[in-house]
């Protein structure tokens, strides 16, 4: 399956009180890497809406926390194709500092279509499949941007 990585670092507002990141932090990189992923692979979302009208709204997110991050920390996400079903797209994220994985989780994306201000489901084309279920590193959108989301 595709897979794709990049870096950002940690803002100071991205912790909290005690100096931990706070952990919605880690739903906003998973957004971000999603959309980073469908940009490397590609599948840009503002051009796949401008083109085809498809959107990838976020259908089910989940995170599992393993250690603390902190401020200026640099981190790594790793995004990966988990699953990809008739209508939908899960992708696997993995969030590193170094070689310590803090934390891991998934996004479940819908394939759906904007068309006179209804929105539905639809199928995932052949073409889209066959490329999010190939094996390989998806080629960076630019050149691995150290993001400060």
């Amino acid at each position: 399956m595709k897979r794709n990585q990049f870096q950002v670092r940690v803002n100071f507002g991205d912790t909290d009180a005690a100096g931990i990141v706070y952990y919605p932090n880690y739903f906003k990189w998973f957004d971000i890497a999603g959309h980073q992923f469908f940009r490397s692979i590609g599948l840009p979302p503002a051009k796949l809406m401008n083109e085809q009208s498809i959107i990838l709204p976020l259908l089910d997110v989940g995170c599992t926390f393993e250690h603390p991050l902190y401020y200026d920390d640099i981190i790594t996400i790793k995004t990966a194709v988990e699953e990809v079903n008739r209508k939908t797209i899960k992708l696997r994220h993995e969030v590193f500092r170094g070689e310590v994985r803090t934390g891991h989780g998934f996004e479940l994306r819908g394939w759906v279509k904007e068309e006179n201000g209804r929105i539905f489901a639809v199928p995932i084309p052949d073409d889209v499949r066959q490329l999010l279920e190939e094996d390989g590193i998806g080629e960076c959108a630019y050149i691995n941007p150290l993001l400060n989301a």
